[in-house]
């Protein structure tokens, strides 16, 4: 099957090779035959499966530890994304149900600023990797306009930017002025960017799975806001230097970044 509309956005690239397997909406039973034919086993022996949700109060986080099972509602874009991120970065997936749980355990019901850490980067999660790392510091010094316009030929070559969260893949099919990223920033060689899709893809997984279980992340703001809409080619509109002048979307300094939550 060809990718196209709605998944033409450059942003979707690391779920490309589910999509062509897939009609392009929601579909359980679809979606249950790939996951039957590539399966995921967790850290303690557990085959995730992709199931109804369930009304027996157990928490979400320790359904996916206790059985395997991730709760996921039929003909919702939301959860359909996050079951193809599931196949797309499996470690990465497992590391962040090991880490909820692990989170959960002293406190039980009380949530604590790891948790939310945790799903921002479930929900929102990009990471971002250069072989130019002097890139990654414009970025995190919010130099939106001294990275993408003024060496926006660096970034198309250097950078490479691959989103993790379902939540943002969810809002890609209707992007609007202000949509922001979790990131996670690595400087890579750049033998890096010549490895095959799949390799690349499988790369991403193992740095993320184990930036997310070195406890590095335990704050929503240890992480990189990241605007999504000014980078290279995810909306015609910031071909026009001009585009960066919006303030609001692309602040100086320190910003909020409510936008992505």
């Amino acid at each position: 099957m060809t990718v196209g509309a709605p998944f033409a956005s450059p942003l979707y690239f690391p779920l490309r090779r589910w999509l062509g397997q897939l009609p392009p909406h929601p579909d359980g039973p679809a979606l249950a035959a790939l996951a039957e034919r590539h399966p995921i086993v967790t850290a303690n022996g557990r085959r995730i499966r992709f199931v109804p949700p369930r009304s027996d109060g157990l928490a979400y986080e320790c359904r996916i530890w206790e059985s395997g099972e991730v709760e996921t509602r039929p003909d919702n874009w939301h959860d359909w994304f996050n079951a193809l991120v599931w196949l797309t970065f499996p470690r990465t997936k497992i590391a962040v149900s090991a880490r909820h749980v692990q989170a959960m355990a002293p406190t039980g019901a009380v949530r604590g600023s790891e948790r939310d850490a945790l799903t921002h980067f479930d929900e929102c999660g990009i990471a971002v990797f250069s072989v130019q790392p002097e890139l990654l510091d414009l970025l995190r010094a919010f130099q939106w306009k001294a990275l993408f316009v003024e060496r926006r030929a660096e970034v198309e070559r250097a950078m490479r930017f691959v989103v993790f969260g379902h939540a943002t893949y969810e809002r890609l099919l209707n992007p609007f002025r202000g949509l922001t990223a979790k990131a996670v920033l690595h400087a890579v060689d750049a033998s890096w960017l010549g490895l095959p899709a799949e390799e690349q893809i499988a790369a991403v997984d193992a740095i993320l799975a184990a930036d997310l279980t070195s406890g590095r992340y335990t704050r929503p703001r240890d992480f990189q806001p990241l605007p999504l809409l000014g980078i290279p080619g995810v909306t015609p509109d910031n071909a026009d230097p001009a585009y960066y002048d919006d303030t609001w979307q692309f602040r100086p300094g320190r910003q909020a970044t409510k936008r992505a939550a």
